[in-house]
């Protein structure tokens, strides 16, 4: 499976006249789909021994690549983020991009890196985890042609002679539903021979366990080849895409679709990301970044990699951006010449909320940061309620309703910073709170609205280094809220 580099060099530097005149209609960031191996983006190839084939294929003709994704949960997380960069790539090469999402699969449930059987979902939870994903997908493809290809076609100054194609994503369930298990296993069953279902390591890891394998879990590979056959014959689909440990279930879609049309047929494989103590990164493990806003917000999917360690964040550059290969190499000379500034981090968090998030997302994970780190009235009054929340998640919340008059000690006792009136004035005087990112020193101080009192209606308290307090006013008579002032904007 692993890709030989020096090989493929070589079979691109012989194809790049046909690769030119077949590309010349569209916009693509790589001279084709193998050289994103040198990025890190492709970790293998099935079979080994096709390369020329694939090379062949991928430069004379638009192909069709699919990657499938069961909807277990009701988003896509980070793991997930690599093979739709992938489709992504090869949308951007001129090719047409297919994402399952596995409606009917995700009721067998897929053994791969599991110990025991998946727990049974709902059908109602699996519809809401398919729109779920559907839209995760879209709003990638969307931003990506919104805000990545502009951006790319501005900076190598190339313009594109044609759009690029729109993501299709299909629910494998419309083609089972009108199957029925007799005829299913007539017809595809015979095809495939226990002693190779038996070899797959998922299979393998499962039944040198306690737990063992059910016979539903030991067929999803059937159903995983079906699906590829499926899109083979009605989209003519040759190329499919995974993560590693999908590995097992691409070699038996590419055994059974092979059998039945002879045809080349290929499979690419993508890293599995994981953290820096070597966990990989998805929702089982607990870890989850989700890439919908509303489950992880683009404060903190900003966070979670400006964050990235020195010595990870130019393999997160290659993998998860669409920055030619020059300007990393440029940002990362930089970078090394001062780290502490995290200019590549900084780079790399913009690129990937841009992508998730769209701009909106971005210039909200921005301004979260800003106000974090270098906090001001003027920065915390242009968050939302929301963004504020986000950002101080570990505050204690309190709702208390405004009295005019109101004082800083009635403030903190309210909000219960303090057990008792006399530590609470004691810490005032000496310095130890701050409001709104402001040292108060006086008890007996007034709070004054738009001061002491956001236009979200909130109040940031601040005890000592690290302990928060968020104040939720209820009664202030307000309307000037960040929210409803970034709606006037936009009309």
């Amino acid at each position: 499976m692993n890709l030989n580099i020096k090989f493929l060099n070589f079979l691109t530097k012989k194809c790049q006249f046909g690769l030119k005149l077949w590309q010349t209609n569209y916009m693509t960031t790589s001279a084709n789909l193998l050289k994103l191996h040198e990025r890190g983006i492709l970790s293998g190839l099935l079979p080994g021994d096709k390369s020329p084939e694939l090379l062949k294929m991928l430069t004379s003709s638009r192909q069709t690549i699919y990657c499938g994704f069961d909807p277990t949960a009701d988003s896509l997380h980070v793991g997930n983020l690599l093979p739709l960069i992938v489709l992504l790539h090869c949308q951007r090469a001129g090719h047409q991009s297919i994402a399952v999402i596995g409606g009917a699969t995700v009721q067998i449930g897929d053994p791969s890196g599991k110990m025991r059987d998946r727990p049974v979902i709902p059908i109602e939870t699996i519809e809401n985890n398919i729109e779920g994903i559907r839209k995760n997908i879209q709003t990638i493809f969307e931003n990506h042609s919104k805000y990545i290809t502009t951006s790319n076609e501005c900076n190598n100054n190339r313009s594109r002679k044609k759009p690029l194609s729109q993501i299709q994503i299909l629910d494998n369930r419309n083609w089972y539903k009108e199957r029925n298990v007799i005829e299913f296993l007539c017809s595809e069953g015979r095809h495939f021979r226990l002693g190779n279902m038996l070899s797959r390591t998922s299979v393998q890891t499962r039944l040198n366990s306690n737990e063992g394998i059910s016979l539903t879990e030991f067929m999803y590979q059937v159903f995983q080849a079906y699906d590829w056959y499926y899109l083979y014959k009605n989209y003519g689909c040759s190329i499919q895409v995974g993560g590693n440990d999908q590995t097992g279930n691409i070699v038996s879609g590419f055994e059974f679709v092979s059998k039945l049309t002879k045809t080349n047929l290929f499979g690419l494989t993508t890293p599995l990301i994981t953290t820096t103590a070597g966990d990989k990164l998805g929702k089982t493990a607990g870890n989850a970044i989700w890439l919908s806003n509303d489950k992880t917000s683009s404060f903190d999917l900003y966070q979670f990699f400006y964050r990235i360690a020195d010595d990870d964040v130019e393999n997160y550059l290659k993998l998860f951006t669409f920055l030619p290969d020059d300007e990393i190499f440029q940002m990362m000379s930089k970078h090394r010449n001062s780290p502490e500034k995290r200019h590549s981090q900084k780079r790399l968090a913009e690129e990937v909320v841009k992508l998730a998030h769209g701009e909106d997302g971005l210039k909200s994970a921005l301004m979260c940061t800003e106000a974090l780190y270098n906090s001001s009235i003027e920065k915390l009054s242009r968050l939302t309620r929301d963004e504020t929340r986000t950002i101080f998640s570990g505050a204690v919340m309190n709702k208390i309703y405004f009295e005019p008059g109101t004082k800083i000690i009635d403030l903190v006792m309210k909000s219960k910073c303090f057990d008792n009136i006399n530590d609470a004035t004691r810490i005032i005087k000496a310095g130890g709170v701050q409001v709104n990112s402001v040292k108060v020193v006086e008890p007996e101080y007034v709070l004054i609205p738009g001061q002491h009192i956001l236009p979200n209606n909130l109040t940031i308290i601040k005890i000592g280094k690290k302990n928060y307090y968020i104040v939720d006013w209820l009664g202030t008579g307000f309307d000037n809220s960040p929210e409803e002032q970034r709606a006037r904007d936009k009309l």
